[in-house]
């Protein structure tokens, strides 16, 4: 599927960034939030992001991204079992 966004060149001026790297750029980060909001898998947003699984773990550490996403969650529930 392909989607197309106006992008002001202002905007890509800005960030300094090629028309291509602004899209990758662009892609990492949905993929990453929508990861981080539990609307994807990690599978399924690394691959939104076009990049491996262990690619999408280290830019997730450098977007200050948990890659345990609903760890804490679970362990606590561990954690009170009786």
């Amino acid at each position: 599927m392909k989607v197309e966004l106006d992008i002001p060149d202002s905007a890509l001026s800005a960030l300094r960034q090629a028309p291509a790297e602004f899209a990758a750029c662009l892609r990492l980060m949905a993929a990453a939030k929508l990861y981080e909001t539990g609307n994807l898998s990690q599978e399924r947003a690394a691959e939104l992001a076009g990049q491996s699984r262990q690619d999408f773990v280290l830019q997730l550490s450098r977007l200050g991204v948990s890659p345990f996403q609903g760890v804490e969650e679970d362990l606590g529930q561990i954690g009170s079992l009786p």
